[in-house]
């Protein structure tokens, strides 16, 4: 429950950039990311992969600030856990395969299917699969700037020294908000629609910013 937080989880007070500045927003962030057992069981073992430049992002990471924020259950809507990576050294099909093959047999026994996606490729076939174009990238933290969603761009990994290491080029403040606004550097109408459709089923309290 938001009360047993070091940090009062009040989302309007977090949410708001004139009330509280990002560092409390990133405190409170690690806060509520470490009191989920299963994200942080993942991170560990994520961490032991020594994939190139390996972050969590999207869904598991915003919807469990989403969750703590409403007293919800940890774990509450969340799908999958999106475990991406950069190797930009071969951007084979088979390459990236046999990565997803091998994250697959080591979170065989972890309760939430996880994806994995090497940033290095996905100019190959993101304008394919969404019929818009997507740069090609130097780091998987580049990648964040072409999220459909500034709550999305968020992105997480552990370190070997037990850091939590974070990645928010638009802040956190959206995040906290529980407000899904548009990502001006990169427009996929349909796409946003559905996931913000999607949120609000799970996350009644969400607030979408329409686009325009």
């Amino acid at each position: 429950m938001a009360n047993d937080f070091p940090i009062p989880l009040q989302r309007d007070a977090l949410g708001d950039p004139a009330i509280t500045d990002e560092q409390t927003r990133r405190k409170a962030l690690d806060c509520i990311l470490r009191s989920n057992a299963t994200l942080m069981s993942f991170l560990e073992q994520a961490r032991d992969l020594d994939l190139p430049d390996w972050r969590l992002v999207s869904g598991a990471v915003y919807q469990t600030v989403w969750n703590a924020l409403t007293g919800r259950s940890p774990d509450h809507g969340i799908k999958d856990f999106d475990l991406v990576y950069f190797d930009g050294t071969d951007l084979s099909y088979e390459a990236e395969d046999e990565i997803i093959r091998r994250v697959e047999e080591n979170f065989a026994k972890f309760p939430f299917p996880v994806e994995c996606r090497n940033q290095a490729r996905v100019h190959l076939w993101y304008p394919q699969k969404h019929g818009i174009s997507y740069p090609a990238l130097s780091c998987t933290d580049e990648s964040l700037a072409y999220y459909l969603a500034k709550t999305h761009a968020v992105a997480i990994r552990l370190e070997v020294d037990g850091w939590l290491d974070i990645a928010a080029p638009f802040g956190l403040s959206d995040l906290f908000a529980m407000r899904i606004a548009p990502n001006p550097l990169h427009s996929n109408p349909k796409s946003f629609r559905k996931k913000a459709e999607a949120a609000k089923r799970q996350w009644p309290e969400v607030e979408v910013v329409e686009l325009l």
